[in-house]
Order: C-alpha cells, then sequence, then structure tokens
C-alpha cells in the first residue's frame, strides 16, 4: 500500500450543467423533446406536472413550467434569443444531428450554417454548430422574416 496521498485539485471541476428552460406546457414539451429531438423523459414532477427533465446521451435539460413569457417577444425577436450551441464528437456529426431533426419534422429558426464563433476545433477536440428549433403547435402561425422562422403563439 502507498503512502502517497493525491492532493486535490487546485479548483473545483464541473463535469456536467442541466441548464433549465421555461415553458408553458410540460407535457407537450416533453413530447417534443421525446418524439422529435430524441430525448428521453428522465422525469416528470408534480399534479400537474411543472417540472420535469429529459436526456439525450450527456446533455440534461430541466423544464419548468411557467404561465406567462419571462423574455419579451419583441426583444426574443429583435435580438435572437432562441438558440443554443449543442457539442458534438466530431465534425461530421454536426451534419448528422441537423438531418436527423430535419426529417423527424422539427422547425428551425435558423438553418445550419458556419459561424465566424464556431469555425475550428476546440481545444477539447469537439466542434460546435448553432441552430435553433422550437415545438410549432396546430395552433401556432409561423412568420417569414429575412429567410428566418419564428413563432407566435395565437391567443384565442
Amino acid at each position: 500500500m502507498s503512502d502517497v496521498q493525491k492532493s486535490p485539485p487546485a479548483r473545483p471541476v464541473l463535469t456536467s450543467a442541466e441548464p433549465q428552460l421555461f415553458v408553458a406546457d410540460i407535457m407537450a414539451s416533453c413530447d417534443f423533446f421525446a418524439q422529435k429531438l430524441g430525448f428521453a423523459i428522465v422525469f416528470v414532477y408534480g399534479e400537474p406536472p411543472f417540472y420535469a427533465q429529459v436526456r439525450r446521451d450527456g446533455a440534461r435539460l430541466n423544464l419548468r413550467c411557467v404561465d406567462a413569457p419571462l423574455i419579451d417577444g419583441a426583444r426574443r425577436e429583435r435580438e435572437s434569443l432562441l438558440s443554443a450551441s449543442i457539442t458534438l464528437a466530431t465534425a461530421d456529426e454536426i451534419k448528422q444531428l441537423f438531418l436527423e431533426l430535419q426529417a423527424a419534422g422539427v422547425a428551425f429558426h435558423q438553418t445550419l450554417k458556419a459561424e465566424p464563433w464556431g469555425r475550428g476545433i476546440s481545444s477539447s477536440g469537439t466542434r460546435t454548430a448553432t441552430c435553433c428549433c422550437s415545438p410549432v403547435r396546430p395552433n401556432d402561425r409561423l412568420i417569414r422574416r429575412e429567410g428566418a422562422h419564428s413563432r407566435r403563439r395565437e391567443i384565442t
């Protein structure tokens, strides 16, 4: 047995993150993530449901039900606030994931494209791509603006 002890790391190491997304309908959101995006539902909590978690591979997302939008709709459109960076193991997987989601009928606000900040390989040897998608329900109206889709919910 060795008397040598491992010294603690210089600082704590983050191993993952679980961002929280605010949604209007937990079950519709879980269905979208599972059926369209290939996530598995980890749990749904509350009666009626108000909190859930979905996962796909190493990615986990927490879903929290809110009664009203937390971000002003006009600001969201103007500043393109609906987006996410997805990190994949290889550059080939970026297009493969995009095509998979497209084949599942996912509506994209922005198509897959190279961005100046996304070129090259990160220090971990991975590449990132940015695309934006969101669930489109039958009562939603899609508005086309400069080649991008934005979703507006019609309240009846």
